[in-house]
């Protein structure tokens, strides 16, 4: 008799649901690392700062290669590859298989980081056109500083594909850790010392060192897993091959979310000085619930996914189960999340950046632009985890397709209501860059759309219940009312008070009255509670 899915992965929800959770403690650390990084950063630079704007600008640039060869596309097209090949028992194949990818990355790399240096004039040209001057100039020192730092990240997400398909989710995901902190000591040994251009070099360089430091913290741990691994050049080796072909369209897709990101940096060059990194901040913030709820859930089922064997009926629930269960868990934190950007963006942007020369104002201004991300945050995370179900399927193509409309779309309403949106309705331009966030949060619920779609027709009805939904926002809603009269009541307090005083009762009304409802994520959190009866 054939066994079910289910009966092979016996115990298999609830090691998901631990790895989910050491993923989201390795993510929650290292960006609350960032976030610190980023609050340092902004009390030596501010926001109305040439230095902070070419910085910000310069550290986008080279990220590209992070991005298209980093941890998201090895992700989709590696782990499904090497972590089957680990569950079939065949330990030599999947080091040979992780000697080759490594070594066509170094190559690869090399490629890029010297003809990124070599480049960096005309790419400024191209991705910050509204930079002139000694803005342009020291631009172009920072990025040719910073690409061979963006080079070894490349190598940093090898070491995580290797270490998450060995169930090794902690130690990858807080890495990244040490990377901030060797930043942060830079800021913090040259930021009283140094003009605002020296300091932004000094950051440069800091960065390039953390890189390598954070390689350094996960290679013990990958070469013990690895006691054989020969780098080579086997392209031509089956199991290569088949990562090599989902490879490509995972990397284009990339490049497209890469030239989204490029298309909003450029949009908010030709705004007033301090959009770019006054964009750069509130994106710290609204990227932190991605990455902490999204990529968590994400990245620890893909594994467990891309393993599923059984008959197609049989895969096909198995991946319905995993896909329903990760989308609750996903938007019992996403939905508070994007409330809390849209109605206390103030409280929470004060808290993290309001000291030195980041004023009340510039709280104002990034708030605006946090609010306008809530529009899409609950859409662009559970489109996440339909990705990662879809490369599970080894289908990398379908997100391709999808990703290509919403940043078509993204660009051309982005556009429209950050260059024309302010004067249309009388209002500084300074303002246009909130409407980049909103433009690609309305298009993030079309690629949603487009992905559930595809998705069902191939695995049976999947989402998330109205009600439940219903539930979460209408908990959310009275949460930040009760929030709001608390605010009102107690006054001005510093920053990191006012935010205990008012984001502590948001939270814990929220987790009451989800809890009261019998969901099941507060169901859950609650058996962890000790004054919660069981």
């Amino acid at each position: 008799m054939t066994s079910s899915v289910s009966d092979k992965h016996t115990g298999e929800p609830s090691r998901a649901r631990l790895h989910a959770v050491l993923v989201a403690s390795g993510i929650m650390l290292s960006r609350i690392a960032g976030i610190i990084r980023v609050t340092v950063f902004a009390y030596y630079f501010g926001v109305r700062s040439d230095a902070a704007d070419a910085f910000n600008a310069a550290f986008k640039i080279p990220n590209f290669l992070q991005n298209l060869f980093g941890e998201g596309v090895l992700s989709a097209s590696f782990i499904p590859v090497y972590a089957n090949l680990i569950a079939r028992g065949e330990k030599e194949e999947s080091e040979r298989v992780a000697g080759a990818i490594a070594a066509l990355l170094m190559l690869v790399t090399s490629i890029l980081v010297l003809a990124g240096v070599l480049l960096t004039p005309w790419l400024i040209d191209a991705i910050t056109p509204g930079f002139e001057g000694s803005k342009r100039e020291l631009c172009i020192i920072l990025v040719r500083i910073l690409f061979p730092g963006a080079g070894l990240l490349v190598w940093s997400a090898w070491c995580l594909g290797i270490l998450n398909s060995h169930n090794k989710f902690f130690l990858s995901y807080t890495a990244p850790v040490a990377w901030n902190l060797v930043i942060i000591f830079t800021l913090i040994l040259f930021g009283t010392t140094s003009t605002e251009n020296d300091l932004a070099r000094w950051v440069a360089w800091g960065s390039v060192v953390g890189s390598g430091v954070q390689i350094i913290i996960q290679l013990p741990m990958v070469l013990y897993l690895l006691k054989r691994l020969r780098l080579s050049f086997q392209y031509r080796a089956v199991h290569v091959r088949t990562v090599i072909r989902n490879f490509v369209p995972v990397f284009i897709s990339r490049g497209v979310i890469q030239i989204s990101a490029y298309v909003d940096q450029i949009l908010a060059s030709f705004l007033p000085t301090g959009a770019v990194a006054a964009f750069t901040y509130a994106q710290i913030l609204y990227t932190f619930p991605i990455s902490l709820f999204g990529m968590s859930v994400s990245a620890a089922e893909l594994p467990t996914m891309s393993k599923a064997i059984g008959s197609d009926a049989e895969v096909a629930e198995h991946l319905r189960n995993r896909l329903n269960s990760g989308l609750r868990q996903i938007a019992f934190f996403i939905v508070p999340s994007a409330m809390a950007f849209l109605a206390l963006g103030d409280i929470v942007t004060a808290a993290i950046y309001q000291r030195g020369k980041f004023t009340g104002s510039d709280t104002l201004y990034a708030w605006a632009i946090l609010a306008g991300s809530a529009v899409g945050l609950l859409a662009s995370t559970l489109g996440r985890l339909y990705s990662a179900t879809f490369y599970a399927l080894r289908d990398t193509r379908t997100p391709l397709r999808y990703a290509v409309i919403r940043v078509a779309l993204a660009a051309a309403f982005g556009y429209l209501l950050s260059q024309h949106g302010p004067t249309m309705i009388g209002i500084d331009r300074r303002w246009g860059v909130a409407g980049i966030t909103i433009a690609s949060g309305f298009c993030g619920w079309i690629e949603f759309a487009l992905l559930r779609i595809s998705l069902n027709r191939r695995i049976g009805k999947t989402g998330l219940d109205a009600s439940f939904i219903a539930k979460l926002w209408t908990a959310a809603g009275v949460s930040a009312a009760v929030a709001w009269a608390v605010k009102l009541f107690a006054g001005h307090h510093h920053p990191v008070l006012q935010a205990v005083l008012v984001l502590g009762p948001y939270g814990i009304v929220y987790f009451a009255m989800t809890f009261i409802m019998k969901l099941p994520p507060a169901r859950f959190l609650g058996r962890f509670l000790p004054f919660v009866r069981k």
